[in-house]
């Protein structure tokens, strides 16, 4: 299986982006992370690369973590969109939780942390991927300020909901790791 079919498998929410142009440029990005960072098999990639056997989590996957982010953002913003008539980019929202931890693939490699990861950190990387692959600029802000990580805050409601549905899910997962979830050292690496 070609890279680019085996992005298409592993996001069959892609197809809910209408926009043709912002479709490609998602799968672009995940083919120059997978291509720069020796083509793994994205569905076996780790969600929290050194921390996961730590925390007895060793069997999350990225992939599902971004289709559970994906999942619960689109149901955010078309709740706004239904019960507030609010003007939400559902193509962005789809777009950005699709690529917001795109950095992943470089910043581990399984247990240990690469140099990416070490010296660049999370989400930096992705904002480069995504530029690269020719992602509009508020898809970018949503890679940039999806974590507490870098000091910013998001600017539009879309990044907005990215960055809380992404919170949330992190949190479930998490929840299966602590009782309180008060307990999770901080600042914490990923989410």
């Amino acid at each position: 299986m070609g890279v680019r079919a085996e992005i298409n498998e592993a996001f069959p929410e892609l197809a809910e982006i209408e926009d043709d142009q912002l479709r490609r440029g998602v799968v672009d990005a995940w083919a120059v992370a997978l291509e720069e960072n020796g083509e793994p098999t994205l569905s076996s990639v780790s969600w929290l690369g050194p921390y996961q056997s730590k925390l007895g989590l060793s069997d999350e996957l990225l992939v599902d973590h971004i289709r559970d982010v994906t999942a619960a953002a689109v149901g955010i913003a078309e709740a706004f969109v239904s019960r507030r008539g609010m003007d939400i980019d559902l193509d962005t929202v789809v777009a950005g939780t699709l690529v917001h931890d795109v950095s992943q693939l470089g910043e581990c490699d399984g247990e240990q942390w690469t140099r990416l990861g070490t010296l660049l950190g999370h989400p930096y990387y992705g904002v480069y991927l995504t530029r690269t692959a020719g992602l509009p600029v508020e898809i970018q802000h949503i890679v940039l300020s999806h974590t507490d990580v870098t000091d910013v805050e998001p600017a539009t409601l879309e990044a907005d909901i990215v960055k809380r549905a992404d919170a949330a899910t992190a949190n479930a997962i998490r929840s299966r790791a602590y009782d309180d979830l008060r307990e999770v050292p901080a600042p914490d690496r990923f989410s």
